[in-house]
């Protein structure tokens, strides 16, 4: 989905950056954690995927709190409350033409949604809070909160290392090793606040506390939380749905704090069934991708000749430098079987230099590959690929030769200017696809 347009509702007198995405019947505002970008948002895939499952079934509206983002930017003297950051959401609410929303609130946005809920029921069709508290600092009545010195400790990560990941190990362990993902959160840090602005507002999240309100919550509300999150203790949800009359706890596993990173489609689906009683489970995402398949040859006497032992060392020094050349050129693991890979790109060009990386790696371990790339739409459908793109790879690297990287023409086309040289291989039908396909094999890299 494109990113939809940004547009300015005021809030007093502040400019409060918000957009509408979307058709479905319930009106839903997402309040995000910490910071955001609303337009940085949708250069994230993973992000713009869950937004847009989001949009599927609801009206939904983003923004920018005040201070971060695309919106004004505050006095460190004069600090938000959380009774004006409601006003804000009733300003965007009023400016999307919405008299009554879902609110959801991730993380840092749950105290607020949560105060507007039981201020605002009026204008509150249901509330739906994920990995967020009712208190940050720790009490002895609310051990889960976050110490004076690890707060201390967070606030000297935000004025000595950002720009960096800051944060990211707990907000999102399972993309440390993402090196793209890594970049895109850096930036997105740095182009939702400035260090001194989070400073400010993280010393001003410190100091919320909505406990005592929780039992004034008389809208339908959803509480979810992942069981492994390394940022709020999953008895701080427990905490928060034994207080609020009626809500409706659910748990989910997973150690990723961010909502879109991991398996975002369980929290979507509880959403989606929580608000329209239906649960239909994301449609397939269709994207352009570069598919690279990649296999050993002579790998069945290979391994009856080494024995069961030191044939699986040898297979697992080679996975680990195919999962290092990955990693390099940005790459996507898909599946792996027996000594096959599947890997997915958003180039042709990175996929053959890293196929051409692989057979290297290969070679200085007395091995040998073989590789097929194709470029062409794809479906992501439970974290796989599907589609006629993916046969088509299949098919291509089917036909390659011993230490042979051979691709489509589309891969040849869309990698010019790359400098890589490709070598006609004339045409050839491929078991299952339609037409006659120009093959090339690339030439030594």
């Amino acid at each position: 989905m494109n990113a939809p347009p940004t547009q300015y509702a005021k809030s007093g007198d502040v400019n409060i950056a918000y957009q509408v995405a979307g058709e479905g019947a319930v009106d839903m505002v997402y309040v995000p954690g910490w910071i955001s970008n609303v337009e940085r948002n949708w250069e994230e895939p993973s992000y713009s995927r869950f937004l847009t499952r989001l949009t599927s079934f609801s009206r939904l509206i983003l923004f920018d709190k005040r201070g971060t983002g695309l919106s004004d930017r505050v006095d460190e003297h004069d600090l938000p409350t959380l009774e004006q950051r409601m006003d804000d959401v009733r300003a965007v609410m009023d400016a999307a033409g919405s008299e009554g929303a879902a609110l959801f609130g991730v993380s840092e946005g749950g105290p607020m949604c949560a105060l507007f809920a039981a201020s605002h029921p009026d204008r509150t069709t249901a509330l739906i809070v994920y990995g967020t508290y009712a208190r940050r600092a720790r009490t002895d009545d609310y051990p889960w909160g976050r110490s004076q010195e690890d707060q201390a400790e967070f606030l000297r990560q935000i004025e000595e290392e950002w720009g960096g990941p800051v944060a990211l190990a707990e907000r999102a362990p399972s993309m440390m090793h993402d090196r793209r993902f890594v970049d895109w959160w850096s930036a997105y840090l740095r182009h939702s606040a400035s260090p001194s602005a989070c400073r400010i507002l993280t010393e001003m999240n410190y100091e919320v506390d909505v406990r005592d309100i929780l039992p004034s919550i008389h809208v339908p509300t959803l509480v979810v939380h992942r069981e492994g999150d390394l940022v709020m203790h999953t008895e701080e949800a427990r905490f928060i749905a034994g207080r609020i009359p009626d809500a409706k706890l659910v748990v989910l596993p997973g150690d990723d704090h961010l909502p879109w990173v991991g398996d975002h489609d369980a929290i979507v689906d509880e959403i989606e069934e929580f608000l329209t009683g239906v649960r239909r489970g994301p449609e397939p995402d269709r994207v352009l991708a570069t598919v690279l398949f990649v296999d050993l040859v002579g790998s069945t006497p290979l391994a009856a000749r080494l024995g069961d032992q030191a044939w699986r060392v040898l297979l697992g020094r080679y996975r680990g430098a195919v999962r290092r050349e990955l990693d390099r050129w940005n790459g996507r693991e898909v599946r792996v079987e027996g000594d096959g890979l599947l890997a997915t790109f958003d180039g042709p060009a990175r996929a053959v230099r890293c196929a051409a990386a692989i057979r290297t790696a290969a070679h200085q371990l007395d091995l040998e590959t073989r590789a097929g790339a194709h470029t062409g739409e794809v479906e992501i459908v439970d974290g796989g690929v599907e589609g006629i793109a993916v046969h088509i790879g299949a098919r291509i690297g089917a036909l390659a030769g011993a230490g042979e990287v051979l691709t489509s023409r589309t891969v040849k086309d869309l990698a010019a200017g790359s400098g890589l040289r490709f070598e006609d291989r004339g045409s050839h039908t491929l078991r299952g696809v339609p037409d006659e396909w120009q093959l090339y094999a690339v030439e030594e890299t």
